[in-house]
């Protein structure tokens, strides 16, 4: 009974130490909404499993050390949901991040992004109106396209040279306008017109020097939201997903351990050494 009493503990204690990286790429999300990706709902239901995986392992360690049952039922059972939301969370992050990535641009190292290349749920939420003026404030009040500026030996950096830089993909879908539309390079943010517009993309038109607007209002700028959100995602399912299998595992393990603590209580036969001390032979040797 100690002996299961205290694999429980200890499994606890792994399930403890597996909160702490989904909380922290909670955190991690969360401060990427508030300066970079601007989204900042999508955090919230890592952080909450994050920190019920915790209080949950809290109590399955409280309930292992002082063999309190309903402590014990309480962890399998709430680890059960807390595990079926972190894999419906992970098919969820997947689902809404499936579509959609940077278009190659000749003679470029960054990517340029396209709206129309983006479906479903997480595009229709940035391309609503009221939404984008909340995310496009955000991504002004960041500074991230202010950043861009470098100087090369004290000279602005060369358009050869802001060529070859790969841009994250805001920097690329709101900080310069989108390449076909013809624009010549001044520096980062400012571009002029010499040869006039050409292509029919409506951002062409939508771009501005005014370093209040830029491109904060172009399509490329919600498509870059939405890569941007992607690479993010990502980074942090894979993380989950390794952390999912773990849990599963400890899950099992734990439950197993459970079951034989209660086979023990209630003395139920475990072994043929067990039987043999409950009923001994008649012929002795």
């Amino acid at each position: 009974m100690r002996a299961s009493n205290h694999l429980i503990g200890l499994l606890n204690f792994l399930t403890f130490l597996l909160s702490i990286p989904i909380l922290g790429g909670g955190i991690w999300l969360s401060s990427r909404a508030n300066n970079t990706d601007c989204m900042k709902f999508l955090q919230w239901p890592l952080i909450v499993i994050g920190v019920a995986i915790m209080v949950i392992s809290l109590a399955g360690f409280a309930g292992a050390c002082y063999r309190n049952t309903f402590l014990m039922w309480f962890y399998l059972w709430a680890m059960f949901f807390i595990i079926a939301a972190l894999i419906g969370f992970v098919i969820f992050a997947y689902a809404v991040t499936d579509k959609g990535s940077g278009r190659i641009v000749p003679s470029r190292s960054y990517s340029d992004y396209y709206l129309t290349d983006y479906s479903g749920w997480l595009e229709e939420r940035v391309s609503d109106d009221s939404y984008w003026r909340k995310i496009g404030s955000c991504i002004r009040d960041s500074k991230v396209c202010a950043k861009m500026g470098r100087n090369i030996g004290g000279v602005p950096e060369s358009a050869g040279s802001f060529y070859l830089r790969r841009l994250s993909p805001i920097e690329s879908g709101c900080c310069k306008p989108p390449t076909e539309c013809g624009y010549v390079y001044v520096n980062e943010t400012v571009w002029n017109t010499e040869g006039g517009i050409v292509g029919s993309n409506p951002d062409c038109y939508s771009w501005s020097n005014d370093q209040e607007k830029l491109c904060y209002a172009c399509n490329s700028c919600k498509a870059g939201v939405l890569a941007s959100l992607k690479k993010s995602w990502r980074k942090v399912s894979v993380i989950n997903i390794v952390i999912l299998i773990i849990l599963v595992i400890v899950y099992v393990v734990a439950c197993a351990a459970f079951r034989n603590n209660r086979r023990i209580d209630n003395d139920e036969a475990y072994g043929e050494t067990r039987m043999t001390k409950a009923h001994p032979s008649r012929i002795q040797f």
